[in-house]
C-alpha cells in the first residue's frame, strides 16, 4: 500500500517534469529557427506524445518500488522521448544550441517554483491535506533532481551540451567526443556514488526551499 500511495502521489510531477523538460527544447528551437519538434507535435504540454515506456514509466516504477522496499529514500530519475532539433536550422547557432540544451533544466526549475508556489497557497489558504503536501513535495524535490541530473557536464546531458557551447570551438569539438562514452561513463558516475555527490547541492537547496516555505 505504500507503493500504491508513493506512485500515486510522484506520478503527476514526474510525468510533467520529465515530458515538459522535452518540450521545453522543442519550444526553444523553435524560437532560434528550427520547428521539427512543433510539426512533430512535441512542443506539447500533453505528455502522451513524450512518454517512453521505459523511461518515463518502467525505471522510475522500479526507483520507486525499491525505495518502498528497502525504506530508504533514493533518487528518482525518468526521462522521455528526446525531441528531434535540426541543429542546421538554429541561428545564431552557438546560442540557439545553449539555449536550448538550457531550457530542460530551466523548465524543471520553474516546475518546482510552482509546487512551491503552491505549497504556499494551500499553507495560506488553509487547504493543505498531508496528501497535497505530499505531491507539492514530490513536485519540488523531483524537479531538482531532474534538474541536477541533467545539468550534470557530460554528453550528451543538456550540462554537457551547455559546456561544449561555451568552450572555444577546437575544445568544443575534443569535449563532444566523450559523448560516445558518454553512457558508459554514466553508468559509472552512478554506481561509485559520484552522481549523488554532484546532485547533493541541489536537493539540499530543494530541501531548504520547503523548510523556508513550510516554516
Amino acid at each position: 500500500m505504500h507503493f500504491l500511495y508513493d506512485l500515486a502521489v510522484y506520478a503527476i510531477p514526474l510525468i510533467f517534469a520529465i515530458t515538459m523538460h522535452e518540450a521545453a527544447h522543442g519550444w526553444m528551437a523553435e524560437r532560434f529557427g528550427d520547428d521539427t519538434a512543433s510539426v512533430m507535435g512535441r512542443v506539447t504540454l500533453n505528455p502522451i506524445p513524450h512518454i517512453d515506456l521505459v523511461g518515463t514509466i518502467i525505471v522510475p516504477g522500479i526507483l520507486l518500488l525499491g525505495s518502498a522496499v528497502t525504506g530508504l529514500g533514493g533518487v528518482l530519475l525518468g526521462w522521455a522521448k528526446p525531441v528531434p532539433v535540426n541543429t542546421r536550422n538554429l541561428r545564431p547557432f552557438r546560442q540557439g544550441m545553449f539555449m536550448v540544451a538550457l531550457a530542460g533544466p530551466l523548465s524543471n526549475l520553474l516546475q518546482a517554483l510552482f509546487w512551491l508556489l503552491m505549497l504556499k497557497l494551500f499553507i495560506l489558504t488553509g487547504f493543505l491535506t498531508q496528501s497535497l503536501l505530499d505531491l507539492t513535495i514530490a513536485g519540488v524535490m523531483v524537479n531538482f533532481y531532474l534538474m541536477a541530473f541533467n545539468l550534470l557536464p557530460l554528453p550528451p546531458l543538456d550540462g554537457g551540451r551547455i559546456v561544449t557551447m561555451l568552450l572555444p570551438y577546437e575544445a568544443a569539438v575534443k569535449f563532444s567526443e566523450i559523448e560516445r562514452y558518454g553512457m558508459v561513463i554514466l553508468v559509472v558516475l552512478i554506481v561509485s556514488g559520484f552522481l549523488t555527490y554532484f546532485m547533493h547541492p541541489f536537493v539540499w537547496t530543494a530541501r531548504r526551499l520547503l523548510t523556508w516555505v513550510l516554516l
